[in-house]
C-alpha cells in the first residue's frame, strides 16, 4: 500500500521560499513512492472564517485526507509569530473538535483533551523573516510551542518534527541552498 502524504500550503506567492520548500519537499518524498496530496489554501480560496456553522464539504474533504494519510505537512510563513490567518483559520476549522479531539470530562467545567489522530506524524516547515537568536530569545519560540502543543499534540499527534528557516529574506542564496538540503534530508527521513 501506498502511504500518502497530505501537504497544507499556506503561501500566496508561487515565487517564494515557502514555494521552493513544497516543491523539494513533494520531489523528495515523490521518489520514495508517497503519494503527495497537496492543499494550497490561497489557490483554492479556501475561507478560514469559522462562525460556529457546521463543517462545509470543503473542511469534510480535507479531513478525509488526513484520515487516508500517514503524515500532515504544513507549509507557510511565520507572520507576526503565527501562521498567516488563512492557515489558522483552516487550523480551527480542519483540526476542531469533535473530529480531531475531544474532551473527557474529570468534574465539573474541568477536563483535558483527547486526541483523535494518534498514529499520526506532522512535519511543520516555516520561514522567518527574524533571525533565529529573537524568535527563541525575546519571543520564546512562541510560534512552535503554540503548533506542537496547542495543535498536534492535542489532537493526539505527539511526533511532531518542525523545521525553522530563519531571516529568509536576508540570507545569502547558498543560505538558502542549505536550507532546501534539510527540506530534502527531512523528507528522506519519514
Amino acid at each position: 500500500m501506498t502511504k500518502k502524504i497530505f501537504i497544507v500550503y499556506g503561501h500566496y506567492d508561487q515565487n517564494s521560499f515557502n514555494a521552493a520548500i513544497k516543491d523539494t519537499f513533494i520531489k523528495t518524498v515523490e521518489k520514495k513512492g508517497y503519494k503527495v496530496d497537496l492543499i494550497d489554501l490561497y489557490k483554492d480560496k479556501f475561507d478560514p472564517v469559522f462562525s460556529g456553522e457546521e463543517p462545509d464539504e470543503k473542511v469534510l474533504q480535507h479531513r478525509k485526507k488526513i484520515e487516508d494519510s500517514a503524515v500532515i505537512v504544513l507549509i507557510a510563513p511565520i507572520w507576526n509569530f503565527r501562521m498567516p490567518a488563512i492557515v489558522e483559520g483552516w487550523i480551527d476549522k480542519v483540526l476542531a473538535p469533535p473530529w480531531a479531539f475531544r474532551f473527557k470530562k474529570l468534574f465539573g467545567n474541568y477536563g483535558y483533551p483527547i486526541g483523535n489522530l494518534k498514529g499520526k506524524k506532522a512535519i511543520v516547515f516555516c520561514t522567518y523573516g527574524s533571525p533565529q537568536f529573537a524568535v527563541r530569545t525575546f519571543f520564546l519560540n512562541m510560534p512552535t510551542k503554540r503548533l506542537r502543543r496547542g495543535v498536534f499534540n492535542i489532537c493526539g499527534i505527539k511526533e511532531v518534527i518542525y523545521r525553522r528557516y530563519f531571516a529568509v529574506p536576508f540570507v545569502e542564496e547558498s543560505k538558502r541552498e542549505k536550507f532546501l538540503k534539510d527540506v530534502e534530508n527531512t523528507a528522506n527521513k519519514i
